[in-house]
């Protein structure tokens, strides 16, 4: 229960402390939190299923209460708890650092977050799901652009509507179980129409979260009016949510929909993937440059999902750890060229390489990463996914494939139009302490990840294999 209650006690400190203390209580309560969790990853063994609290109640409705973790889970909460400080770090000498409902607001976030990758039964993980858009939607609204309340609206409405649908297919599924915990909700049998019916409301829900084309509209506009600190967050780990959320309830839930749905995600993705892509090589304004980039990365991850065989699986999460690294990085470098220059265009900045030069150099080892070359943990996940998709069909295969080239196209046009060209006349201040080990934190994680990417596959792949197994054990069919 400490992975809950650690948060949630720093939150309620950090929304009564100093201003001058609030940043510091916020980052120790993130700290802690991931202390806690290595604590708990250390102990854990592969391929097992721990129970955090399962009262061994079902309440009228079905509700069993139930949370706990797998390989699967824990790496999520892993995840999300190495983000978080990453974030406040990175925000430190931000005045929004100093603001109590900043802290507060994060780290209840951390607590939804967490709640929805341990939740175990599905009332529960729509609960948690939903808590996680109030702490976001303020942290935007009050700390965002001055008028960003038109695109947080926007942000509002689809998020609602996605998660109406997925509620709906969770009590329809329900009114056939035992009770919502999630053993249960898998062992329903569906013909292959109802099944189309409960995995629809689950994708709208999670194509709007990705999001995939055509649901992506919300997007741009809300990555580019938060402050760098939700931007971070929503791609960092928001989105992962869903494709998370794809693994564990979409497909275990209704699997005799697969085969009929698996074309038209997978199409969608690919959309994504190039539409994405070269709308991203048009812009100057380059949080948006790296928001329609998020766009076409989770395409891939989400297309490569509905195949659903454990190597192309394990690759997700491979890929969902490096999107989270780069993506962080990316809009910490954004972020940073936003504050110095007090813009946000790359054709009015330059010749920043030669006037901050530790930040011209972590920049490039993001861009790098973004890009996915060898000895970085994009390149594994990406070369599976890939080969996954071409294993399903040469021309999948090679349309995805363009995310290669155009990925280097608006990375590196990002990156050589704001750092070089004409030396700069705007001062431009080199990293802050922070700022450059939040850089290196990231960076250590992502050279790591990328030469032993096993580690990752070691972790997960048991719980992967339990979950085809439950599935299979509910005689129903699994590619």
């Amino acid at each position: 229960m400490e992975l809950y209650l650690i948060p949630l006690v720093f939150a309620l400190v950090a929304a009564i402390s100093p201003k001058n203390m609030v940043k510091y209580i916020g980052l120790a309560g993130a700290v802690a939190t991931l202390i806690a969790t290595v604590v708990k990853a250390m102990a854990f063994q592969t391929g097992s299923t721990v129970l955090v609290y399962d009262p061994e109640l079902v309440t009228s409705f079905g509700l069993t209460f139930k949370m706990g973790y797998d390989g699967m889970g824990l790496f999520m909460v892993l995840l999300t708890n190495v983000i978080v400080p990453i974030i406040l770090l990175s925000n430190l000498n931000r005045k929004v650092a100093n603001e109590r409902g900043f802290n507060a607001m994060v780290l209840l976030m951390q607590v939804a977050l967490i709640g929805v990758f341990t939740a175990l039964d599905g009332i529960l993980f729509y609960v948690f799901w939903e808590l996680t858009l109030v702490p976001i939607f303020l942290i935007a609204l009050w700390y965002g652009a001055t008028d960003s309340k038109k695109s947080l609206v926007k942000f509002f409405i689809y998020t609602f509507v996605g998660s109406l649908a997925m509620l709906l297919s969770l009590m329809a599924l329900g009114t056939q179980a035992a009770d919502f915990s999630h053993e249960s909700l898998v062992a329903v049998q569906l013909t292959a129409k109802s099944a189309c019916w409960i995995m629809g409301g689950f994708f709208l829900a999670f194509a709007i979260k990705i999001p995939l084309f055509p649901f992506h509209t919300w997007q741009p506009a809300t990555y580019t009016n938060a402050p760098m600190a939700g931007t971070m967050l929503l791609s960092g780990l928001m989105l992962k949510m869903a494709l998370f959320g794809m693994i564990r309830w979409m497909i275990p839930l209704a699997p005799e929909a697969l085969y009929e749905m698996q074309f038209l995600v997978i199409t969608l993705g690919l959309i994504g993937i190039v539409y994405a892509a070269i709308i991203a090589i048009k812009q100057n304004d380059i949080k948006r440059i790296f928001a329609f980039a998020s766009i076409s990365h989770v395409g891939l991850i989400a297309a490569g999902i509905m195949l659903f065989n454990t190597d192309v699986l394990s690759a997700a999460f491979v890929q969902l750890l490096n999107h989270s690294l780069v993506a962080v990085g990316l809009f910490l470098a954004a972020g940073i060229l936003e504050d110095r220059f007090g813009t946000r265009d790359i054709t009015q900045m330059g010749g920043v390489a030669k006037v901050a030069p530790r930040f011209a150099f972590w920049f490039a080892v993001i861009a790098f990463a973004s890009v996915s070359v060898p000895f970085t943990s994009g390149f594994i996940g990406e070369f599976l996914l890939l080969k996954g998709l071409y294993n399903y069909h040469w021309i999948v295969g090679l349309i995805a494939g363009t995310t290669l080239v155009f990925g280097a196209v608006y990375t590196f046009r990002a990156y050589q139009v704001s750092m070089n060209g004409a030396a700069t006349t705007h001062p431009f201040k080199d990293l802050t302490w922070n700022e450059t080990l939040a850089f290196f934190l990231i960076a250590i994680m992502i050279v790591f990840f990328g030469v032993y990417p096993q580690a990752i596959i070691n972790f997960v792949g048991p719980s992967l294999e339990n979950l085809k197994s439950l599935i299979q054990a509910s005689n129903n069919l699994v590619p």
